[in-house]
């Protein structure tokens, strides 16, 4: 039998989640909705999943490629329905690869296959939000 994820109530509106695989991550529900703001908001951390789920892809694809990364991040803005359930309607990802000689071309395909292909968070998101994506390199040392 495989372990089941749980979230368990601390109190207030905060919340402690646990994975599967054994890992812990703190949960509130803001100040808006009667929480303390003590944690991030579910509605965050899906936000954060897709950019994760993404980022991992696009690193394993860029070593594979043999393209010397030095760091990547993804900046994501994210645009909510204005009725409940607020979901997400557009989610953007703006991709930052820094390094020595990147190709275009290999983070352009990294990212596409990405998401045509490899990350299920953003597969998920994608049901109900217009996902659009852009890169930029930097040059560094």
């Amino acid at each position: 039998m495989t372990k089941q994820a749980k979230v368990k109530w601390a109190g207030d509106m905060t919340f402690i989640g646990e994975s599967p695989s054994g890992h812990s991550v703190l949960m509130d529900s803001g100040s808006e909705s009667g929480g303390l703001d003590h944690a991030i908001r579910p509605m965050e951390m899906l936000l954060l999943g897709a950019g994760g789920c993404a980022s991992i892809d696009v690193v394993m694809i860029l070593k594979k490629a043999r393209q010397d990364i030095k760091d990547v991040w993804v900046e994501l803005d994210g645009e909510r329905a204005e009725e409940m359930p607020k979901y997400f309607t557009k989610i953007h990802m703006h991709f930052v690869v820094e390094g020595k000689n990147i190709s275009e071309k290999h983070v352009e395909r990294a990212i596409q296959l990405s998401m045509d292909k490899y990350c299920s968070a953003s597969a998920q998101l994608a049901a109900l939000a217009n996902i659009t994506t852009d890169f930029e390199i930097r040059e560094v040392d």
